[in-house]
């Protein structure tokens, strides 16, 4: 049960940050993706993102700050096991399988319903 109210809470205060950027600072919602993709790659590259997802689980892995640490996790790994050329690759490899699925159902979504417009 604890692990559950947790993760509702992290991962509601992910979403709140979001929310009073674009009320309160006026962001658009391309920029508030931006800034909290960022942040989630700064913090896994300093090695604060890990001990998150431990303590909340999908409170932090389900958020779309959990993408830019998949990012900095995927190149460092790659980086350590093939070089410079690994921190390119190791971006592509982790977050393909997430990217690939989201545009196959958004595709079959567009082919089954139709959008008003």
């Amino acid at each position: 049960m604890e692990t559950y109210l947790w993760a509702f809470v992290v991962g509601g205060l992910i979403c709140v940050i979001g929310q009073l950027m674009m009320d309160v600072a006026k962001l658009t919602p391309a920029h508030t993706m931006s800034i909290l993709v960022v942040t989630g790659a700064v913090l896994g590259g300093l090695g604060l993102y890990e001990p998150l997802i431990n303590f909340a689980g999908a409170g932090a892995t389900v958020p779309i700050t959990s993408f830019g640490n998949s990012l900095v996790q995927g190149a460092l790994s790659e980086a350590k096991n093939t070089g410079l050329v690994g921190t390119i690759t190791g971006i592509f490899e982790i977050t393909s399988a997430g990217i690939s699925a989201a545009i196959i159902f958004s595709f079959l979504a567009s082919l089954l319903f139709r959008p008003k417009g």
